[in-house]
């Protein structure tokens, strides 16, 4: 098993913090989002970590096992980062993970553990962090229905709670097979269209063209960066009495 990090992106959002660096070189506890990922993967037995980035790519040098370069990223989205690190998707099952979040082992564990062509984990206890995150958390949540271990429908917009039975939380797991089904796709389309592509719209692609994906559940244990908020948020759970700052030993939900 192997892993790629897809940390091409600036994270604009995140204003100075990342001026100079791309997005998961910012901190949270004081160690970069990157330093977190690593931790974890290593703690699941994945040594084998390939970055694909872009902005202020130099940055990251000494992350992971190898870099991949996306020359186009200021003009594209992940899935055309992913489309660079097909020769890696290509040579054995991979974990794929964005770059702007932190998870626990055992989330990786359980992801790993499913033999499907394509997987994804999503979270059922979403509402919780969402609700810490936003004061409206319907307006960040995207549709995600499954039934039977396979996903139905993911990435729309929705007015009530229902609608969706968790977060894809952004880890995906691709056998050679599962890969080379999603790249054929992708091959058939414009650049201009796969540019436009981010993961929740591709996955919206295959499902529309057949291609099923399966769905791993976690209850908790991870957290996304999107927003000066929410490294604020995080820092002030971390620093509560009785929370380990250690994410491969605790295992309280965040």
């Amino acid at each position: 098993m192997q892993a790629i990090i897809l940390a091409a992106g600036r994270g604009s959002r995140l204003g100075s913090m990342t001026e100079n660096q791309p997005k998961p070189l910012a901190k949270l506890g004081g160690k970069p989002l990157i330093e977190w990922q690593l931790a974890s993967l290593a703690a699941a037995g994945i040594d084998d970590v390939h970055v694909v980035c872009g902005y202020c790519s130099d940055a990251l040098q000494g992350y992971g096992y190898s870099r991949i370069v996306n020359p186009h990223w200021a003009s594209s989205n992940m899935v055309r980062s992913l489309m660079c690190a097909d020769a890696v998707l290509s040579e054995a099952p991979t974990l794929v993970c964005y770059g702007d979040i932190v998870y626990r082992p055992l989330i990786i564990q359980t992801l790993m553990a499913s033999d499907a062509p394509l997987a994804i984990s999503y979270d059922k206890a979403w509402w919780s962090l969402w609700s810490a995150r936003f004061e409206d958390p319907l307006l960040d949540a995207e549709s995600f229905r499954q039934q039977q271990g396979q996903l139905i429908t993911i990435g729309e917009r929705v007015q009530y709670r229902e609608e969706i039975e968790g977060q894809f939380m952004g880890l995906l797991k691709f056998t050679p097979e599962g890969w080379r089904r999603v790249f054929s796709l992708l091959s058939n389309l414009s650049s201009e269209q796969v540019d436009k592509l981010d993961m929740t719209s591709l996955l919206r692609l295959l499902l529309s063209q057949g291609v099923p994906i399966a769905t791993v559940a976690i209850s908790g244990g991870w957290v996304e960066v999107d927003n000066p908020s929410d490294i604020v948020l995080y820092e002030r759970r971390i620093a509560e009495p009785g929370w380990s700052h250690d994410w491969r030993t605790d295992d309280r939900p965040v």
